[in-house]
């Protein structure tokens, strides 16, 4: 039986809803190994973030030198990287090591409004690690940060994605989680020729903690098993749509996800009806088709 293998670049959330903690439930319960190389430790909990402490630069490159001496990875994913050093020396290893089927989830914000990406570190997103990836995964006011552009509507939504893409990278996926829609969540892909969308029927819940993590999780595990990148999107628009619906109700304030609601899903699938309304389709700036 073929093992899987997924590493994920990111910060310890010592409240387990985010970060490395994250990102390693995730490939488990869809079935990959998980690895994983620490860029740093935050004190966090469904509240906030009380305290960032950032790896040394020696620390994260021996990480990654250990895995790839030893432990190559079928897909990686990013998060948060702190600092234009440390997002140099990710670059770097996987151009060295030839790592392949690379997310980018360009973590600045945590949920409760701390800074989690130095402001002069963007600069080198865009300079040395976009243009490695296959996926980049901003939410709305990551996508501002990395393109200039001011997005209110469609079209801009639209402008911003092709000037990331313009970047290097191979698709752009726009989370849609901050749109003023009450209804619907709608993510957009874009992939250097035209526009999919994806909608899920909105959860309004304050127990969220995570789900950005999670969902680039979702697209690495299913990237590192073969999935071509637009079935890996929907495996994660469906993953996190489930880890939304069903709330684990911990914490005082943001509340994580919960990670094994898919499976437990797919398990009661004959009897139990989804909460995911998911919906794809073609965009163009003239409409949808």
């Amino acid at each position: 039986m073929a093992i899987y293998k997924a590493l994920t670049i990111a910060g310890s959330d010592s409240g387990g809803g985010a970060g490395i903690q994250a990102d390693l439930k995730t490939f488990q319960e869809l079935g990959v190994y998980g690895m994983s190389v620490i860029t740093a430790v935050t004190a966090q909990n469904t509240l906030g973030v009380q305290g960032v402490f950032p790896m040394s630069a020696q620390a994260v490159e021996q990480q990654l030198a250990s895995i790839g001496a030893d432990l190559r990875p079928d897909a990686l994913k990013t998060g948060m990287l702190f600092s234009s050093e440390i997002i140099q020396i990710v670059a770097a290893a996987i151009k060295s090591y030839k790592w392949e089927r690379v997310v980018v989830d360009p973590v600045m914000i945590a949920k409760g409004g701390a800074s989690l990406l130095q402001q002069e570190a963007i600069d080198a997103m865009i300079k040395y690690l976009l243009p490695l990836a296959d996926v980049v995964t901003p939410n709305i006011p990551e996508a501002e940060a990395l393109s200039g552009i001011s997005i209110t509507d469609s079209e801009s939504r639209q402008q911003a994605a092709r000037k990331i893409h313009a970047y290097g990278c191979q698709h752009v996926m726009i989370k849609g989680g901050h749109e003023a829609d009450s209804v619907y969540a709608t993510d957009l892909l874009y992939d250097g020729k035209s526009f999919t969308e994806y909608s899920s029927r909105r959860l309004h819940t304050p127990h969220t903690h995570g789900t950005g993590c999670t969902f680039a999780a979702a697209i690495t595990s299913g990237l590192a098993q073969g999935l071509p990148a637009a079935e890996s999107l929907h495996l994660a628009k469906n993953f996190i749509q489930a880890a939304i619906a069903e709330p684990l109700y911990i914490g005082s304030g943001h509340g994580p996800t919960n990670h094994w609601a898919y499976q437990r899903g797919q398990k009661q699938e004959s009897t139990a009806s989804s909460n995911a309304i998911i919906v794809s389709h073609d965009v163009y700036a003239g409409g949808t088709r």
